[in-house]
């Protein structure tokens, strides 16, 4: 299994651009949660503090997409430099607000800013498309990069509120920045294995990605998916907190992650027959079935064991996508059409945080699993009436890919 893994990093520079890729996503999973935790701790205000982190979450789900489609128009390097410096200085901003007791206009405004932080996880997978397309071996790269996800997951909470409680309460936003702008730093400079601009993308005015036949049911699909993730976090918690064990909720997250982190490895290690169309089906459809059982857990152990068997259908659905995203979308458009499937479980993940935090408050923690199930039944709807679209996305598509071959062996 080892071995499988040890030949994708056969690419001069591909262990480099991947490191630098996973330092520079643990903004990802420090961000949001450092922000809570710092406001709550300053301000003694969680609804504020939830409402500035919405914010970021639901202004990166609008620039990300912009942000790529710069990427594929001017290069990596270029923008996604100048796109770090912006959130950099927008987060810095935020945290000496939060810390002088600015107004909170000044929390909501910076952090509308702050949005233009670099997809760098569809930035990591073009180069990875660049080195593989066409070989099994851009599977086992996508399921590889999946896995450094579920990572940055498990570690980048607990590290930012580690950091908020124990060191002083904007820590955590400020370690993640700087994994930001150092991970973006390393990842600009390995100018060797950045794609280069395609001639399509040179001519500028293109149209964007999201009218890519099939994109919008993978992104509309992905909302579902969201909604998922956020209301099993918002869920977990409070269905701890009603059991008085608070504390064991990131334990029990962890686990989810840690299924989906199991599964991304030995999924990245299979070499799959058949339309990805039909495998993306398949794991939406059995990302659903496995919430049904969450209706009926009663406490922590049973909820873990639930949510690590949820888990498993996450990895290998969100490599299949990825796959999916790099056979339909013209290689002029790839980093773009990438990060729609990010800004579709952004969204996801705003509604189903809030959607959940309602049902709680009205009916119960354990009530919050009816919208982690409504979610998922939304997902496997959108994925089946998709379907016939995503089958025929591919061939459509064919004639974007014809002169790839020669555009990926130029220098970048």
């Amino acid at each position: 299994m080892l071995s499988t893994y040890r030949r994708i990093f056969d690419a001069p520079g591909s262990l480099g651009f991947s490191s630098a890729g996973f330092i520079s996503r643990m903004p990802l999973s420090m961000t949001g949660i450092g922000i809570v935790t710092m406001l709550s701790t300053l301000r003694g205000d969680y609804g504020l503090a939830g409402a500035v982190s919405a914010t970021l979450a639901l202004s990166a789900a609008a620039l990300g997409p912009q942000v790529s489609r710069l990427v594929d128009r001017f290069g990596q390097a270029r923008v996604s430099l100048r796109a770090t410096g912006l959130t950099v200085v927008a987060m810095g901003v935020l945290l000496l607000c939060a810390r002088w007791n600015a107004p909170d206009w000044t929390l909501f405004a910076s952090a509308s800013v702050a949005g233009c932080m670099p997809s760098m996880g569809s930035l990591v997978r073009a180069r990875w498309a660049l080195i593989y397309r066409g070989s099994p071996a851009l599977h086992t790269a996508y399921a590889f990069e999946s896995v450094l996800d579920e990572i940055v997951f498990i570690i980048g909470p607990i590290l930012s509120v580690g950091l908020c409680t124990a060191v002083f309460p904007e820590a955590g936003p400020l370690v993640a920045m700087v994994c930001l702008a150092v991970g973006v730093l390393l990842f600009a400079v390995q100018r060797g294995t950045e794609p280069p601009l395609h001639p399509a993308a040179r001519q500028g005015g293109a149209t964007s990605a999201i009218r890519t036949p099939g994109l919008w049911v993978l992104v509309l699909t992905f909302v579902g998916v969201g909604a998922i993730f956020g209301s099993v976090d918002v869920v977990t918690v409070a269905f701890a907190d009603h059991l008085h064990h608070k504390p064991f909720s990131s334990v029990v997250l962890a686990v989810y992650a840690l299924g989906s982190c199991v599964a991304g490895i030995v999924f990245g290690t299979l070499r799959l027959h058949g339309p990805l169309s039909r495998r993306f089906l398949v794991g939406i459809i059995c990302m659903a079935v496995s919430m049904l059982p969450l209706l009926f857990v009663r406490n922590l152990v049973a909820l873990a064991a639930a949510l690590f068997v949820a888990g498993l259908s996450i990895s290998p659905t969100m490599v299949t996508t990825m796959g999916l995203v790099e056979r339909i979308v013209p290689a002029s458009k790839l980093t773009e059409g990438m990060t729609w499937t990010t800004t579709g479980l952004a969204v996801g993940v705003a509604f189903g945080s809030s959607a959940a935090g309602w049902v709680v408050d009205d009916a119960g923690a354990s009530a919050g699993f009816r919208v982690t199930v409504a979610a998922a039944a939304f997902a496997a709807a959108t994925a089946f009436l998709g379907a016939r679209r995503l089958r025929s996305a591919p061939e459509q598509q064919e004639r974007a890919h014809v002169d790839d071959d020669q555009w990926q062996h130029q220098p970048g």
